[in-house]
């Protein structure tokens, strides 16, 4: 009678594990559960600062966002790129804890009351770093901005905006010549990011699960 009443306590506590932590998405045969977008959330959260948000749009948010991951890790493997050591991010994370805890102990208790581990903060940080090597590997290269590019935007936006913040005050394009170089490079940058992603995406079986987001 009682090996009975554990095992229906035992069925009982799968089936409500199961509810919990359902499949959220599925890309391939990579599967990104509910309790994997919560935990992105919260670690998230404290890396910015911010209050955690579940709601049904940020978990969705957050699950495309996953799903990316996924898709550019399928990417990293299978093209072999060099990945980060982990060694990387500790002068990153050093910083983190310096300026938002006052001690290491203030840190772990923030991660206590996150519902999260230190592993987990060091994960998606390298995670950061192996995305922006793989951006900078992958398509800043082939990011071209021609001079042409350059004056166009300086005479467009950055001359009129100088001059109405700084009435008299003359402006010059080698001034900001190397800033709007950057800034229209990382907008190719983007650009090609999203299409690739988006052939990614289509190239690949996602498939969303909409009931695990209400």
């Amino acid at each position: 009678m009682r090996l009975a009443r554990s095992i229906s306590l035992l069925l009982v506590a799968g089936l409500h594990a199961e509810i919990i932590d359902r499949i959220a998405v599925s890309v391939g045969n990579q599967a990104v559960t509910t309790s994997d977008i919560d935990r992105e959330i919260r670690v998230t959260a404290l890396l910015n600062r911010s209050q955690p948000d579940f709601s049904p749009a940020a978990r969705r948010a957050t699950a495309d966002r996953m799903v990316e991951q996924r898709l550019i890790l399928r990417e990293l493997e299978n093209s072999r790129y060099p990945a980060p050591p982990a060694s990387e991010i500790d002068p990153i994370l050093e910083k983190f804890k310096k300026d938002n805890f006052a001690s290491d102990d203030d840190y772990f208790r923030a991660l206590a009351a996150a519902g999260i581990a230190d592993r987990q903060v060091r994960d998606e940080l390298l995670w950061q770093r192996r995305l922006l090597l793989f951006i900078d590997v992958r398509f800043r290269p082939s990011a071209q901005v021609s001079e042409q590019d350059i004056e166009d935007y300086f005479h467009k936006t950055v001359e009129p905006a100088a001059e109405a913040a700084h009435p008299g005050q003359p402006v010059t394009l080698d001034e900001y010549r190397d800033q709007i170089q950057e800034k229209l490079t990382g907008e190719q940058v983007d650009k090609q990011m999203t299409a690739w992603l988006a052939n990614a995406r289509q190239r690949s079986e996602v498939v969303v699960h909409p009931e695990a987001f209400q």
